[in-house]
């Protein structure tokens, strides 16, 4: 109870300094906030002209590849994004850390958020892809009830993400080449991620590097929000299961790590 009585009295400051990630995020840009809303649609415009034609044409299974593409896409880039803000927010804040008391997890934590924020705001696109595609293409997405339990993936999405976040900016904090490690790790997960395709379409012969794909649980993750969205199916339980039982781990042992090493951080920044 006196972290979360903590934490409830500190929230006005972790709105403030969610505002101002967000407001600091597009200060230096003409088109400010638009970029939230242009960023994944040029993205996924430039990924679908490089990949459609090999991908999106080989699988029967696929509805629609644009709006297949974009749900990898915005979720694979808000995981990134986040963690690695949320990696360096301790190094960053070190000058406020020295001289002012502040629960050290108001930084991460409203790094994490603050992308969450432009996330939510991003995926405007994709229902204006969906809406579109709908109307005027003879592949449309399937769209169903189920499009209401989007909100469930997401909420894995971020649990899963504020412990990765936890745990990267511990690490980084005693160990500074974690940053250039975990940058070649994210252009890995990118394409281990199935975004640009599908594992049938892979047509993977061998059994466990299919199973080290499917261990993703960015996979799991995004194969639910498409489920939900495009293909209007039910989510898969198993999916479920393992990404919230990963994500609640990764969260857990975040709050470990960071809660035994805080007191350490002033010594090293």
């Amino acid at each position: 109870m006196k972290y979360f009585k903590n934490f409830y009295k500190y929230r006005y400051l972790l709105f403030e300094i969610v505002r101002k990630n967000i407001k600091l995020q597009y200060r230096n840009s003409v088109l400010g906030i638009f970029w939230t809303f242009l960023q994944p649609l040029m993205t996924t415009l430039v990924l679908v002209l490089i990949f459609g034609g090999v991908f999106g044409r080989k699988d029967a299974s696929l509805v629609n590849y644009p709006i297949y593409l974009l749900c990898g896409r915005l979720i694979y880039e808000f995981f990134t994004q986040s963690t690695k803000r949320a990696m360096r927010s301790i190094s960053n804040s070190a000058s406020v850390i020295k001289k002012v008391y502040v629960p050290k997890y108001i930084y991460p934590l409203s790094n994490v958020i603050a992308n969450f924020v432009t996330f939510i705001i991003s995926l405007l696109v994709l229902v204006c892809f969906i809406v579109y595609f709908y109307f005027f293409s003879a592949e449309p997405p399937h769209i169903t009830p189920y499009v209401f339990l989007s909100p469930v993936p997401i909420i894995i999405l971020l649990i899963l993400s504020v412990g990765i976040g936890l745990i990267l900016c511990t690490l980084q904090v005693f160990f500074k080449d974690i940053e250039y490690l975990y940058e070649v790790f994210c252009m890995l997960l990118f394409y281990m991620t199935p975004i640009i395709y599908t594992l049938d379409t892979l047509n993977i012969q061998l059994e466990w590097v299919k199973i080290i794909l499917m261990a993703n649980p960015l996979y799991s993750i995004i194969e639910m929000f498409r489920d939900c969205v495009l293909f209007g199916e039910m989510m898969n339980p198993n999916h479920v299961l393992y990404s919230l039982g990963f994500s609640l781990a990764t969260l857990f042992i975040g709050l470990l790590a960071f809660y035994k090493k805080q007191d350490k951080f002033i010594l090293h920044i």
